[in-house]
C-alpha cells in the first residue's frame, strides 16, 4: 500500500502545496510547529532518508534549499530548521521549521491549529 505521502503526490489526498518538480513535492505540515513549517519528499517512495541515491539526495536538499529561502523571506524568521526524522510515515522527508530560537524545533510541544485559509494563504506566500 502506498504511503500517505505518494497519495498527496498522486493526489488522492489534499495538500497545501509550495513547490513541486519533476521529482520533488512540498507541502505545508498539517500539524505545524510554526506558520511556514513545510515537509519536502520525494516522488519517488523510498522510506529511509539514507536510501535515497546520492544524486537524489543532492537534488532534494537544493529543492529544499529555495524553499528555505522563501520561508526565511516569507516568515522573517532567523533561520529555517532542516530537520530528518520520524518514523510515524514511511517515507523520507525534510520537515522546514521556521525558527528564532532552538525552542522553535522541538517536536514534543503542541502544534499550531490552522485554518484551512491560514494553510492556503501561507502556501501561496510560498510559492
Amino acid at each position: 500500500m502506498a504511503s500517505i505521502f505518494s497519495r498527496i503526490v498522486a493526489g488522492e489526498i489534499p495538500s497545501y502545496k509550495v513547490a513541486e518538480n519533476d521529482k520533488f513535492y512540498a507541502f505545508l505540515d498539517i500539524a505545524p510547529l510554526a506558520k511556514g513549517h513545510t515537509l519536502v519528499i520525494p516522488k519517488r517512495e523510498v522510506d529511509y532518508f539514507y536510501d535515497l541515491e546520492d544524486d537524489e539526495l543532492s537534488e532534494m536538499i537544493v529543492f529544499a534549499k529555495e524553499i528555505a529561502k522563501k520561508i526565511k523571506a516569507t516568515t522573517q524568521c532567523k533561520k529555517v530548521a532542516t530537520v530528518v526524522l520520524g518514523l510515524e510515515v514511511a517515507h523520507a522527508h525534510i520537515h522546514l521549521v521556521p525558527m528564532n530560537t532552538e525552542k522553535d524545533v522541538d517536536f514534543s510541544r503542541e502544534k499550531l491549529s490552522l485554518s484551512t485559509e491560514e494553510f492556503a494563504e501561507i502556501a501561496k506566500s510560498l510559492q
